[in-house]
């Protein structure tokens, strides 16, 4: 039975001005340990995150996206699937769960299978099943990304790196929100004029976060106009916590599709944050994962 080791990082995508371009690996881990057998059948053990609440059986997102992979590479589907699920990332909070089962289910088939299949065909078939490369991206390639479609509708990234200094805190609610539900929450038309300031401050972002990641402009760089206050009303005490972090100069803004804020602590910050939380919220100080989803395979069980 051969066996593959595979740990994918959690990601916060947006990061305030960049909607569905941008995004952050961070040093959080899901923990999959994946095998084809013999024996008929799907057979999943899950601890820590979504234990006692995913799906253990053919409708796990793991085996599904594995199922779709081996169609798409055109192997034969396997008798049996294993799998061994240690998660840590939080699911429904805007920290790329979702999309760190799919690269994972994706990257477990190639290597299992053993069949060619580019890199750039595992971030197009993640961006596929995904349905947006902005958490797929940091998930496979870590550091800070920057994804967009080219004229084919291609999914296309590059990844960059941050500054050492850039600190990440994740403030995680108990609170979910479906992806779903806050992209319903959009406009489909905005004001010129947002659109415009969104992509100074995304630029501004890009300059800060690997360049000059000082507290004045990380702070100015996460304004946005585009995505944020339409979904403030499915999420008011994010809403409300982002607004009390900037007031006292505390970068913060909605992680993903939320509920999960995303601050960045810098060294004259570091101290205004936990006493604007609260007892509601978990604190998660993180780094940035430079390198991203890892495969490796153990010795042969």
């Amino acid at each position: 039975m051969r066996t593959v080791d595979i740990r994918v990082p959690a990601t916060s995508a947006n990061l305030g001005p960049g909607f569905d371009a941008l995004g952050l690996a961070l040093s959080l881990y899901d923990e999959i340990e994946a095998a084809l057998t013999d024996e008929p059948g799907v057979r999943i053990t899950v601890e820590g995150e979504g234990a006692g609440e995913v799906d253990l059986g053919e409708g796990h997102l793991i085996v599904k996206t594995m199922r779709e992979t081996f169609g798409r590479m055109g192997v034969p589907q396997p008798d049996g699937i294993r799998l061994r699920c240690r998660n840590r990332i939080p699911h429904a909070r805007g920290l790329g769960s979702s999309s760190a089962a799919v690269c994972a289910g994706i990257l477990a088939a190639r290597a299992l299978s053993g069949a060619e299949f580019p890199d750039d065909e595992v971030f197009a078939l993640a961006t596929e099943i995904e349905g947006h490369p902005d958490n797929v991206a940091p998930c496979l390639a870590g550091g800070l990304t920057v994804a967009w479609s080219d004229h084919t509708g291609s999914p296309r990234m590059v990844k960059l790196a941050p500054d050492e200094r850039v600190r990440p805190v994740a403030l995680i609610p108990s609170a979910r929100l479906a992806t779903e539900t806050a992209r319903g929450l959009l406009p489909k038309d905005v004001p010129h004029k947002d659109a415009s300031f969104n992509a100074g401050r995304a630029a501004l972002l890009i300059a800060a976060l690997t360049q000059r990641p000082e507290r004045g402009l990380l702070l100015a760089a996460t304004e946005d106009r585009l995505h944020q206050h339409y979904r403030a009303p499915a999420m008011p005490a994010s809403s409300d916590l982002i607004e009390r972090l900037r007031a006292v100069g505390v970068p913060a803004v909605v992680s993903g599709a939320g509920p999960t804020v995303l601050a960045f602590s810098t060294s004259d910050t570091q101290d205004l944050i936990a006493p604007e939380v609260g007892n509601d919220w978990h604190i998660q100080l993180m780094d940035v994962d430079p390198v991203g989803a890892n495969v490796q395979f153990p010795e042969t069980r």
